[in-house]
């Protein structure tokens, strides 16, 4: 785990309501999922929310994961590297979160960096994988491991598909509204980016007197 260094006064305050998300039931569940999504290869993690930070802060499973859900010679992360050195695991965080995002989980859901690698938000950590996990069910293309009742299936967008004769339909029901716009007048209306006269209170025009003051 990451040196974080002692937190003190409000900033231990806020990273206790911050550990007060973490959710140990939760964490089971993904790893049952990683387990099964990347396949043999893998140990499993104590529980606990350090275990489960120390498993993933590499960045080495979470890229496996994420090249998971692609089909063979499609994965979004072409070189998994193992190394030691910091700049380099971050790098790899940051590679499965552009993944991540790629793949159709919303920016709001990613959690940054330093979550993960310092152990800031790991409850944001969960959250992201979370609704990676949702999306791999929802897309159902055969890339998904494991048991579905692990994530909610989110609902797909309802799409209409319109016969030829509703589209003529369509159109010509504009038409129509269109010609009986064609009498209306225009007076008065300012055109776009002209500069609008505007008369003062006590102006003769306005007034109705016209003769000079």
């Amino acid at each position: 785990m990451a040196n974080r260094g002692p937190s003190y006064g409000l900033s231990r305050e806020v990273q206790e309501k911050i550990d007060q998300k973490y959710s140990q039931e939760l964490e089971a569940r993904l790893v049952d999922w990683i387990m099964a999504q990347c396949g043999d290869g893998l140990e499993r993690p104590e529980p606990g929310k350090q275990n489960f930070q120390s498993w993933l802060m590499d960045g080495t499973i979470l890229c496996r994961l994420i090249n998971s859900l692609y089909p063979r010679g499609m994965e979004p992360i072409k070189k998994i590297p193992e190394s030691k050195m910091a700049f380099k695991q971050m790098e790899k965080i940051s590679q499965f979160l552009e993944a991540a995002e790629a793949y159709g989980v919303v920016r709001g859901d990613i959690f940054q960096t330093v979550d993960l690698w310092e152990g800031k938000d790991m409850a944001a950590v969960q959250r992201t994988l979370m609704a990676l996990g949702s999306e791999a069910l929802t897309k159902d293309d055969g890339h998904y491991h494991g048991n579905k009742d692990w994530f909610h299936r989110k609902s797909k967008g309802q799409r209409r598909e319109f016969s030829e004769d509703q589209l003529r339909q369509g159109r010509a029901l504009i038409g129509m509204q269109m010609g009986s716009n064609r009498g209306a007048s225009q007076a008065g209306m300012t055109g776009y980016g002209t500069p609008r006269q505007i008369m003062r209170y006590d102006s003769p025009r306005r007034n109705g007197d016209r003769s000079p003051s």
